[in-house]
């Protein structure tokens, strides 16, 4: 958690013509299906920032207080901590949350410990984290996990798994990444490269249509060997 983080996400609106929709369109289907079928209760989240799923979180919940190791510029963080280190009570929260963060902690198992802590009994942790992105938020970017490695921090802290979804297959993957290799640079790249560049965008119809073609193709043909990102749901029992 950190002072970049905070701008993550402004809008949870994310449409063909953005260049991230490859990635939040099947985060946010898997997400939101996390949150109405498991968040009730008093929530926290772990890495707050501005609470970009607040409202949707409220129909479901009585409480929503979130955690960060900084104020958010909307000055939205309830408790000022580091993610390993938050200053409420043992079993104080029917559901713990924690979204696009671990991988900003240097102490990642230490997240999990804590979520396991401050978490109830028969409670839910809804967590999710990336496989695939590039290198963001820096120098505060420190991993990248599988889904066996999700499993195994959060089996350590003593959750047992309710399940692990994998958020886009590998066609989506490889048009995520064709847009992160073209966009913005390919206004700015000069000479050869910028050409190339060019050349390639006009081919693929621009961000609409590689969106379009690379997530209908990964309906067609899924493969999760390769994805963006996970949304995992555990609880302590």
């Amino acid at each position: 958690m950190n002072d970049r983080h905070m701008a993550r996400l402004s809008s949870v609106n994310i449409d063909l013509h953005h260049s991230l929709y490859l990635h939040y369109r099947s985060y946010h289907d898997d997400l939101f299906k996390a949150f109405e079928q498991f968040a009730k209760g008093n929530l926290i989240d772990i890495g707050c920032g501005n609470k970009p799923y607040e409202a949707m979180l409220t129909p479901y919940i009585t409480q929503y207080y979130g955690c960060d190791i900084v104020q958010s510029d909307n000055n939205r963080v309830d408790l000022l901590c580091p993610a390993n280190s938050i200053p409420v009570n043992d079993n104080s929260f029917d559901t713990v949350i924690s979204t696009q963060t671990i991988e900003h902690v240097e102490d990642p198992q230490g997240l999990i410990n804590e979520a396991y802590r401050i978490c109830n009994k028969s409670g839910y942790f809804i967590l999710s984290g990336p496989m695939y992105w590039p290198l963001h938020e820096e120098p505060y970017d420190f991993f990248r996990y599988t889904k066996h490695g999700f499993r195994y921090m959060l089996e350590k802290a003593g959750f047992t798994i309710i399940q692990i979804n994998s958020n886009g297959g590998k066609w989506s993957v490889a048009g995520q990444a064709l847009i992160h290799a073209m966009y913005p640079t390919i206004y700015n790249m000069k000479g050869i490269k910028g050409h190339i560049a060019r050349c390639i965008n006009w081919l693929f119809g621009g961000i609409r249509t590689i969106n379009s073609v690379f997530y209908f193709i990964d309906k067609k043909v899924p493969d999760y060997t390769n994805t963006m990102n996970y949304v995992i749901v555990a609880q302590k029992l």
